[in-house]
């Protein structure tokens, strides 16, 4: 089976696909990856064939242009499909050398979705957030105002549907492109349990759970209890570390913070308090006892599969929709600000508390449960008719 997958620049879209890569390479599948210079040599490791997308004009690499996507759905349909038609004379080329039996693409990669619709190849959405339909949707909260502006928009998204049609992409609307339904082959990196509204879903979507790395630098546990602070790689909150330092340098617990390149800012110290540009985050994790997480879809399920409560402190709407569940399922407080104070107690309640312990468990067993990247490699497979 030749497989072309197609990915965005992002370590957290492309980190849980490479378990499933590796699979299906080790089945002696072929898998051609569509992403970007800084990812090749992880998808190297996994066996897979790397072709760069770098150099075609794909906007998507910029921050600013990424950062104003979730804001502006007329920006974002108009960078979605000049991304698209930047990359149309290289993917025809290249699909057409490698006839590949699927195409995988993941959720937010719509260039890829498109390519399958326009070479009328079997497609598979890879979901490394939670699947979204009109009832989970809800978890991603939009006001009236934001639905008010999407209609007055429509007029100029149309206009960019139309340039894709123009170039042979057979689409009929931008729901179409961004939204998956029940009749959509889909793999999402999570359990049915974590799953949102997962009774609406059908069977075509494969809940395989989070991919967990496996552990390379193993961390000494040196306290009673130890709490892990990690706001992913781009949050610079330097009053956040600063309160958290300042609070727990109080406490006779280890802490353990990950806070990408903030570190030159603290010196001096407590004792127990240790920082670190990066961590092996499994490592830690085995040994923590809370977490204090921005709640990115892989952190929050890595801490709930090594059963660590959270201290949930989204920054974005994906990760408030990450946080809400959490917190319903009881594995996890929600910090109500970045004060002294609410640091404390929010830790002091998940350590204090059984039940928190209790429903991370529980979400933990769900995920470990999962079928994992040998029931993708099979669905995978299904879908090819291999």
């Amino acid at each position: 089976m030749k497989i072309a997958w197609f990915c965005i620049p992002a370590h957290g879209h492309t980190n849980p696909t490479l378990k499933v890569v590796r699979e299906l390479t080790d089945a002696g599948h072929q898998v051609f990856y569509f992403s970007f210079e800084m990812f090749r040599e992880k998808i190297e490791q996994a066996g897979a064939t790397f072709i760069g997308c770098d150099g075609y004009d794909f906007d998507m690499e910029d921050k600013e242009n990424a950062d104003r996507v979730g804001k502006d759905k007329v920006f974002a349909t108009e960078l979605l499909v000049s991304s698209t038609l930047a990359l149309d004379e290289m993917t025809t080329q290249k699909i057409g050398e490698i006839k590949p039996d699927i195409i995988v693409s993941d959720s937010v990669a719509f260039w890829g979705k498109l390519v399958a619709m326009k070479h009328r190849i079997p497609y598979v959405s890879s979901t490394t957030t939670f699947a979204f339909n009109r009832y989970s949707a809800k978890y991603m909260k939009e006001s009236p105002w934001d639905i008010a502006k999407m209609l007055f928009a429509m007029p100029r998204i149309n206009r960019q549907i139309q340039r894709l049609r123009d170039h042979g992409y057979p689409v009929k609307g931008l729901l179409e492109i961004v939204q998956n339904d029940n009749e959509t082959n889909t793999i999402v990196y999570t359990s049915k349990y974590f799953q949102p509204c997962q009774e609406t879903f059908s069977d075509r979507y494969h809940f395989i759970g989070p991919s967990i790395r496996p552990i390379t630098e193993p961390v000494t546990k040196t306290a009673e209890k130890t709490v892990y602070i990690s706001m992913g790689t781009v949050n610079q909150n330097r009053e956040f570390y600063r309160n958290c330092i300042h609070a727990l340098g109080k406490t006779d617990w280890q802490v353990i913070i990950s806070m990408g390149t903030n570190t030159e800012h603290f010196d001096d110290l407590p004792a127990n308090i240790q920082i670190y540009e990066t961590v092996d985050q499994m490592a830690v994790l085995s040994i923590a006892d809370a977490f204090i997480t921005h709640c990115g879809m892989n952190s929050a399920s890595e801490g709930l599969y090594f059963q660590v409560p959270l201290v949930l402190f989204p920054q974005t709407p994906e990760q408030g929709a990450v946080a809400k569940r959490a917190e319903e399922l009881g594995a996890g407080i929600r910090l109500q600000s970045i004060s002294e104070d609410d640091i404390l107690d929010s830790l002091k309640q998940v350590l204090s508390v059984p039940d928190y312990k209790e429903n991370a468990v529980k979400v933990s067993e769900s995920f470990r449960a999962c079928g994992g990247a040998a029931e993708a490699r099979t669905f995978l497979e299904e879908v090819a008719g291999r």
